[in-house]
């Protein structure tokens, strides 16, 4: 019988061996082919699922899981057979079920109140992956009628003796939150003791619960602060970037910024006199409390995380709440980003685009990486653009020349939006720093002669910028760009020309202004709407300089000659002859109304207004009449001159960061939030402000109190240290044990004699307790004997 027994077992065995076998192969034939298996009708699963053998069951969830995931409407009818193997033996088993169950608890809220039973049973199973597993379930079944139920879950789980059931009572504290507030006090008594768990990766969840449920209850962190800042290093990513964050706000609440002047020692020049000495300025140093330098250099090892994310918390942290020395030691690991994915270099350059426009000296070092690449897309090149220009001021002789080059390079590609960013970057370098204006000029100029209209456009209106900024130093630009207007064929480009014209070179007699406008009014017809408005412009600037011209010396003459008529005696005329009368005076010559006798630019003047008059565009015709009724009267101009002639601003052209730089760094309105208005994203929190001196928290609060232990409040001793104590308090009352097995009170080593000496002592010692405690006994028995006596002899007594 037991050779039939072993041959029964040996080929069930096999048998298995070969099932298994033929599914592994089946499954590397299916990855090979890149095919997923042929579903099964709902029946055969049901067979399956209903099954006694875990490997028939195991198979059936694996198809239920991936029909799942394909999103199989027909999954939901197997609800009820998936659910019986929730209390398997089969851990496998126990995870799929408990996957599906997450699932679908919604859509089957009854079945599901089903498997909770077994999933209670679970927190009591030995395995401490499957506790934690059906502490997970249990809180992720967002049904609300278990909701107390889930809460004493992990209240039992907060002191489990497992780290990895206790971090998932931490996990599971946001979701109880979200499936009832109701539980708050509850699962706050549960957080506050989660937060000082001495497991980094229990303390690392329960941060990131702590931010979901309660992140404004910042009196919970004050005695768990410097253990969560030494825990900062340990912790996984996630819970880095949870705790920087929370440490973040917690320091722009709990530390008071505090500031000292000192004086600083100015070098003395090569040229300055000797005894002049060093000058001394006045500098304003951050003070940083002892509890925030400790973040801060907890923060510092993280600088070399693989996690890139991680980083930028770092470099937030720096840059809200240390001292610009921190700030320069995150620059290294920022730049460091950009050898990553596309993706990476954006988000890294965002952030590093709003440190530059707080503080750019350290960048300078890195220029060369940030110099553009063919392969770059649109928004890496576009931000490596922007910090090229925010460092520029502050490079080198060399490095300028590098990046003018490179700029200058791009200019002349054939991608129009590159084109245009470089034009305009070039610009903004010759705003910020005036020494190199003269070079980027030059190199401007030479892009008016290009075909590409899109390049002469941004060219001429970056012109137009510098121009302004010193117009009596740009004449002979003006009159190049002037020349260069019949080879303008942009719109944009041909408007600005004619607008820089009638700015700056108007108001000469000689100028080249109405020559350039006779010219232009021969093609009037045919210019764009832009252009036709700057011509009309043009004109009236043009026709109220003419104006000025002409009635500054009549004004001049007419003043002389009332003064002169004044002091002739009445009615006598210059040459001594009476004067005619005001009705029969001779009418003046230079009066004249005929068309022959005007003057051009009069007539341009109203050669443009007709033109207008009957142009297509309203707006040019509104512009018209409003020039005309302007400049009706021609003896009153002050109004026009004020309107038409009076000093524009210069323009200046901002970095396009600077709209984010009042983002915090990492977040995602700072790179996108700009488009959604001033306060970002919805959800975008900023940093608290810094919490006014006097009115922080007391410092005391943040010490330490005993050490809590990994479950539960009482205290935890090494062992070590509990068996010493343990042999002192025994030893305590002779302290003879201590001296028996160690060095003499003197510190002298211990002879042979010594050591025999004192075993003589130690044996008569206990002879004489020995003897002590026989004379101890004796007295003890005559005594009963004594006490027995007497009571025979009251009982006697008493029966007499």
């Amino acid at each position: 019988m037991e050779s039939i027994s072993r041959i029964s077992s040996m080929l069930e065995t096999a048998r298995d061996l070969t099932i298994e076998a033929a599914q592994s192969a089946s499954a590397a034939r299916g990855l090979r082919s890149n095919m997923a298996p042929r579903p099964l009708p709902l029946s055969q699963l049901k067979k399956l699922l209903d099954s006694r053998n875990d490997r028939e069951i195991l198979e059936g969830l694996r198809r239920v899981i991936g029909m799942m995931y394909r999103r199989s409407p027909s999954c939901v009818a197997l609800f009820s057979s998936v659910i019986k193997n929730v209390a398997s033996a089969s851990l496998e088993i126990r995870k799929l079920v408990y996957i599906y169950l997450l699932h679908y608890a919604e859509a089957e809220p009854d079945l599901a109140l089903l498997s909770i039973n077994a999933i209670q049973k679970a927190l009591t199973d030995p395995n401490a992956q499957l506790r934690a597993l059906a502490l997970k379930v249990m809180s992720g079944i967002r049904v609300p009628v278990i909701s107390q139920i889930v809460g004493l879950a992990i209240k039992k789980g907060r002191g489990d003796m497992s780290a990895v059931v206790r971090r998932a009572a931490a996990l599971a504290i946001p979701k109880c939150y979200r499936l009832d507030p109701a539980t708050a006090p509850q699962l706050l008594e549960c957080l506050a003791v989660l937060l000082g768990d001495r497991q980094y990766y229990v303390a690392g969840a329960a941060v990131m619960a702590f931010l979901e449920v309660c992140p404004e209850r910042m009196e919970m962190v004050h005695k768990h602060y410097r253990g969560l800042v030494r825990k900062l290093v340990d912790m996984d990513e996630w819970a880095q970037l949870a705790t920087l964050r929370l440490m973040a706000a917690y320091a722009r609440r709990c530390f008071p910024r505090r500031t000292r002047w000192v004086n600083k020692v100015r070098a003395r020049g090569f040229y300055e006199d000797d005894d002049d000495g060093p000058g001394e300025e006045k500098e304003e140093v951050q003070l940083l409390d002892p509890d925030l330098e400790l973040l801060l250099d907890a923060c510092r090892p993280l600088l070399q995380s693989r996690n890139s994310a991680v980083i930028v918390a770092v470099a937030r942290c720096y840059l809200h709440l240390a001292t610009p020395d921190h700030i320069d030691t995150a620059v290294g690991p920022l730049v460091s980003l950009l050898r990553g994915p596309a993706d990476i270099q954006q988000m890294a350059l965002y952030n590093i685009v709003s440190i530059c426009l707080v503080r750019p000296q350290p960048f300078v070092k890195y220029a060369t990486r940030f110099l553009l690449h063919n392969r770059d897309p649109p928004l890496v090149w576009w931000l490596k653009l922007e910090v090229l220009t925010i460092i520029f001021p502050f490079c080198g002789t060399h490095l300028k020349g590098v990046i003018l080059n490179e700029l200058e390079h791009f200019s002349k590609g054939t991608q129009e939006d590159l084109v245009r960013e470089s034009v305009r970057a070039i610009g903004r370098c010759a705003q910020s720093d005036p020494s190199t204006s003269a070079r980027c000029l030059r190199l401007l100029l030479k892009q008016i002669s290009s075909t590409d209209g899109n390049l002469v456009a941004e060219s001429v209106t970056v012109i137009r910028h510098l121009i302004q900024r010193d117009p009596g130093a740009h004449e002979a630009t003006i009159i190049h760009l002037a020349k260069n207007l019949d080879t303008a064929t942009n719109p944009e480009a041909r408007a600005s020309i004619i607008w820089l014209v009638g700015e700056f070179a108007s108001e000469e007699e000689n100028s080249i202004a109405p020559d350039m406008l006779r010219i232009l009014v021969k093609g009037f017809a045919d210019e764009s709407a832009a252009a036709k408005l700057q011509i009309v412009l043009l004109a009236a600037k043009v026709y109220v300089h003419h104006l000025n011209r002409t009635q500054q010396p009549e004004k001049e003459a007419a003043s002389e000659r009332s003064a002169y008529m004044e002091s002739m005696p009445a009615g006598i005329s210059e040459g001594g002859f009476a004067t005619l009368a005001p009705d029969v005076q001779e009418p003046e010559h230079n009066q004249s109304t005929t068309m022959g006798q005007e003057h051009p630019i009069v007539l341009l003047w109203k050669y443009v207004l007709l033109l207008a008059r009957y142009d297509t565009s309203y707006d040019l015709r509104d512009r018209a009449r409003f020039y005309r009724a302007l400049l009706a009267d021609p003896s009153s101009t002050q109004l026009a001159t004020l309107l038409l002639l009076a000093p524009k601003p210069v323009p200046h052209t901002p970095s396009p960061g600077e709209s984010r730089k009042d983002f915090v760094l990492g977040s995602a309105s700072l790179a996108i939030g700009d488009g959604w208005g001033l306060h970002g994203l919805r959800g975008y929190e900023p940093l608290p402000p810094w919490v006014e001196e006097g009115k922080e928290p007391d410092p005391a609060l943040r010490e330490e109190g005993p050490v809590k232990g990994d479950f539960g409040g009482k205290s935890q001793i090494p062992a070590g240290d509990r068996l010493d104590s343990a042999l002192g308090d025994r030893s305590a009352p002779g302290a003879g044990r201590n001296k028996l097995n160690g060095p003499s009170a003197s510190g002298k080593e211990k002879t042979l004699d010594d050591w025999l000496a004192e075993g003589q002592d130690h044996e008569e010692a206990t002879e004489e307790s020995a003897e002590e405690e026989d004379d101890d006994d004796d007295d003890d028995e005559t005594s009963e004997e004594e006490s027995e006596s007497g009571e025979e002899q009251e009982h006697r007594q008493l029966v007499s």
